[in-house]
């Protein structure tokens, strides 16, 4: 883990949660796993704030607790850094299922993530509420609609169920543990069946001997009292979570059906967008290849809007299966009439055309060239790459000296003789795509990192124009809302924020409207070079 990874994950949890909680998630990403005493000693925080904010970071999945592996040992809290990063994305998540599934599926997908698991009934309940707030006056949501869309968001698998909690079975830490998970985070409950329903005896008069008795000693504390009576034990709960991993599938089917587009036609993007939408379910997040298909099937699950003959989608497999970037391939050896598409290069083509786009920008189009150039010839030395990209001897050098330096391309000796003599030794440039991939990703951590700073400081710097423009709507607002106020009194209230003031706010505004724009745009970077050594390191 990078320096650049923990300065990130500091700040979104400082964010999303304050002061508190972003301190102890931050210990336990810099130190690793510990126990609850040694981290409230190393935090500096009392026990009972080390409690709660654990909590709160279990609730939200980024902080796992595990039994010690010796008895008598403490329980001990792990942070997952790149759980803590996924918040980054949280518009994108809730953007994409307002375009997949409207109001109702951008407000689930919300509140699942702002409390980090729900059950069901009180999510439905909590967005129909939110959506009748919005609606006109007398017009009111009815929950059925609401709980169709989750019905959708569960099928399509965008919201998943929560995992169970440990049991008392795995050892007193392990139930200390759970316990204290669902007394202070609702976590799941599993079902309790003591005393309820009849017992089952192998002798069957002995049974029958003793359900009369039960039954007469129910029968006997009824009648003393219902305060006597015994609470029924709880139902089992059921709580959801977002499944970030759909949603990354998602955004990886999109860049993939975007490529295509901008390759080829629209056509053959709508082709592709069929083939990962059949095989969307079947097929694993770290899979190489979707499920093989057929040409038949391709063709009876496309899109009534496009009348293309069975002949003509045959043509355009042809041509996908072979285009040099290989995204779309036939199944097995001899071909037939399977078509997959590989996941594994559409990635690496996504990635390395990120490269090129990140290069341009910023050492120029003659750097892209060469860079291009190397990555289609794998090795040169200087004296080809001056030929070939066509670029004078002086300036090709100092081209090739910028990139080396900042680690985007890679020079490997291989000395002609044992003594490693310069004059008898070949001097090769080459791309090395996966170490320039990782190097890029943690640059776009930074970046992102300096972004949030720089938000940071400018609401601080402004945070006393900001408090007064809030208390003026907030008069504004309740003056109309009682309809009492006349148009003299509320213009004499909105020039309490002089001309100066208001260009401050507006200039405000849009410089934090570009630092939230740029971060979504990093974002985007950081997910396909993330997609890319994801797919590239697991086997």
């Amino acid at each position: 883990m990078t320096q650049a990874q923990i300065q990130l994950c500091s700040l979104l949890l400082r964010e999303h949660f304050g002061e508190i909680v972003g301190a102890i998630g931050t210990q336990l990403i810099r130190r690793g796993g510990q126990p609850l005493g040694v981290l409230a000693h190393q935090a500096r925080r009392p026990l009972h704030q080390v409690r709660k904010a654990l909590c709160v970071l279990i609730h939200h999945g980024l902080v796992s607790f595990h039994a010690p592996r010796r008895r008598g040992a403490a329980v001990e809290y792990e942070a997952h850094c790149g759980r803590v990063l996924r918040l980054l994305r949280f518009p994108r998540y809730i953007y994409t299922a307002k375009t997949l599934y409207g109001d109702a599926g951008e407000l689930l997908v919300e509140e699942l993530l702002l409390n980090g698991q729900m059950p069901r009934s009180a999510l439905v309940r909590k967005v129909a509420d939110r959506l009748t707030d919005t609606m006109e006056e007398g017009k009111t949501m009815d929950d059925g609609e609401v709980s169709a869309t989750f019905v959708r968001l569960a099928d399509t698998r965008f919201v998943q169920r929560c995992p169970s909690t440990p049991s008392e079975s795995q050892g007193s830490a392990s139930s200390d543990a759970s316990a204290f998970l669902e007394t202070d985070t609702h976590a799941p409950q599993k079902t309790s069946l003591a005393g309820k329903g009849k017992r089952r005896h192998s002798d069957g008069e002995e049974g029958e001997e003793e359900e009369e008795g039960e039954r007469k000693a129910k029968q006997a504390k009824q009648e003393a009292g219902a305060k006597e009576t015994p609470a029924p034990a709880p139902e089992e709960v059921v709580y959801w979570q977002v499944n970030l991993d759909r949603f990354h599938q998602h955004f990886r089917d999109q860049a993939i059906v975007s490529a295509v587009a901008n390759r080829m036609d629209q056509t053959s993007s709508e082709i592709v967008r069929t083939m990962l939408r059949m095989s969307e379910v079947t097929t694993a997040p770290g899979a190489p290849y979707t499920q093989p298909l057929s040409s038949n099937e391709i063709f009876r699950s496309l899109p009534s809007g496009y009348n293309i003959s069975k002949q003509t989608l045959d043509q355009y497999l042809t041509l996908l299966a072979d285009d040099p970037l290989e995204f779309v391939g036939k199944s097995g050896e001899s071909g037939g009439g399977m078509y997959v598409i590989n996941l594994h290069k559409a990635l690496a083509s996504l990635a390395t055309a990120t490269l090129e786009s990140i290069v341009q920008e910023r050492f120029g189009s003659r750097c892209a060239r060469i860079f291009r150039l190397l990555l289609r010839k794998k090795h040169l030395e200087q004296k080809q790459i001056e030929d070939f990209a066509m670029i004078p001897a002086k300036e090709a050098k100092e081209m090739m000296y910028k990139m080396l330096s900042a680690n985007i391309v890679a020079l490997q000796e291989i000395p002609k003789t044992p003594d490693h003599a310069p004059s008898r030794t070949f001097y090769l440039y080459g791309v090395d795509t996966l170490s320039a991939a990782r190097m890029l990703l943690h640059r776009s951590y930074k970046s992102v990192a300096n972004l949030m700073e720089r938000r940071l400081h400018e609401t601080k710097e402004n945070r006393r124009l900001l408090e007064k423009s809030q208390r003026v709507e907030a008069i504004l607002a309740s003056l109309q809302s009682s309809g009492g106020a006349e148009e003299a009194q509320l213009q004499e209230i909105e020039e309490m924020i002089t001309a100066p003031e208001r260009q401050q706010l507006e200039d405000l505004k849009r410089n934090v409207h570009k630092i939230d724009a740029s971060e979504n745009q990093v974002d985007e970077t950081i997910f396909i070079l993330e997609s890319y050594i994801n797919s590239t390191v697991k086997p």
